[in-house]
Parts: structure tokens; C-alpha cells; sequence
């Protein structure tokens, strides 16, 4: 059984509150990757886009800490401390991937991504918005049906994330590519794949705790 409520209340609205922020961040890097141009204005908007999806992970990083201080400081938790102190780092680790993402993108100036780094994208902020319902059905286990289905979803969806990394870095290798754009975009797209694998750790550590407290 889950601790006092009023104690859980701190710990659950900090994953909710640091999950809006992962969506956040990945639909404005799905913004960032799929309006890539070649003149001032495009790198314009791609340093604003990118100073949106590091002020969402400079936001989550305070949920980060705060939820951290607390844990040390709470004597009765919800759940398991080592769970919930894995629960916000591994949430942590999925924005730090998306900025990293993005930072790349504005630094290495790319005018023109490949076809499957928007899927990619895509794919990453769809798992965020499935790990942001996960977490909100976190405080009870009355719905723990539906909340193992939704860490089901973000398994599936790192699945296919997989297979679209997959496909991207065969077409960057293929004959005649461009040397620099093969480096730049392998590291932009291993950040963005790396995102969903940590998508994945979140929705196993989610799972573990309803299979733990259902």
C-alpha cells in the first residue's frame, strides 16, 4: 500500500510537473528538426526553439533537485525511496537527451535533416506523452491496469524508435554521403534515440512499482 497521501501528494506532483515538461520539450524538437532551412530566418527560429527546450530542462532540473531534497528530508514515502529517486532521475535523463538533441541541431548549423529524423522525433515525443499519463495515474492503484497498458505503449514505442535509428544511420552511410553531415547528424539522431531508451527505463521503473504496490 501507498504512504499518507498528503506525504505522496509532494512526490506525485513533481512527476507530473517534470513530465509536462519532457512533452513540451520533444514537440518543440519536432519543431526544431522538421523546419530546418538554409537562411538567417531558419536559424533564427532554431536558436528560439532551442532556448524553449533548454528552459523546459533547466525547469525540470529544479523539479529534479527539489524532488531530491524532499526524499532526503521525508520520513514516510509513497513507495520505495530508491524508486522514487530512480523515477525522477530516470525522467531527468530523457529531457537531458532531448536538449542535448536540440543543441546539437543549432550548433552543427544543419540546414536539411534525413526523412526518419522527424519520425524519430515524433516517436520520442508520443512516448512522453504516454509516460505524462503514466505518471499521473501513479498516486492510485485503482487504474494499475491502465497504467501497465501505458508502459506497454512506451516499450512499443522505443521499439520502433529502434528501427527508424536504425534505417537513419543505414541512409547516412550509404554511398556518396557527405562526410561532416554523416557526423553531425549520427550524433544528433544517437541523442534522440538515446531519449527514448531512457523513455523506456522510466516506463519499467513504473512498472515495477505498480507490480510492487498493485
Amino acid at each position: 500500500m501507498f504512504g499518507p497521501k498528503k506525504t505522496g501528494l509532494i512526490f506525485f506532483e513533481a512527476f507530473s510537473a517534470h513530465a509536462a515538461k519532457s512533452v513540451e520539450a520533444a514537440h518543440l524538437l519536432v519543431e526544431l528538426v522538421q523546419n530546418l532551412e538554409a537562411n538567417d530566418d531558419a536559424r533564427e527560429r532554431g536558436r528560439a526553439l532551442y532556448a524553449r527546450i533548454k528552459a523546459a530542462e533547466s525547469a525540470a532540473d529544479s523539479v529534479t533537485h527539489e524532488t531530491i531534497r524532499r526524499l532526503h528530508e521525508t520520513w514516510i514515502t509513497p513507495f520505495d525511496r530508491y524508486d522514487i529517486h530512480g523515477l525522477i532521475t530516470r525522467m531527468d535523463d530523457v529531457l537531458d537527451m532531448i536538449e542535448a538533441a536540440a543543441e546539437r541541431v543549432v550548433l552543427f548549423q544543419v540546414t536539411d535533416s534525413p526523412p526518419e529524423a522527424a519520425a524519430l522525433a515524433r516517436l520520442l515525443a508520443r512516448a512522453c506523452e504516454v509516460l505524462a499519463k503514466a505518471v499521473a495515474l501513479l498516486d492510485t492503484m485503482q487504474r494499475a491496469s491502465e497504467l501497465l497498458e501505458l508502459c506497454v505503449e512506451v516499450n512499443e514505442l522505443e521499439n520502433q524508435a529502434d528501427g527508424v535509428h536504425r534505417r537513419a544511420i543505414a541512409d547516412l552511410f550509404s554511398a556518396g554521403s557527405d562526410p561532416l553531415r554523416v557526423m553531425k547528424w549520427r550524433d544528433i539522431l544517437d541523442n534522440m534515440e538515446s531519449a527514448t531508451d531512457r523513455c523506456e527505463d522510466v516506463a519499467n521503473i513504473l512498472e515495477g512499482v505498480v507490480l510492487e504496490y498493485a
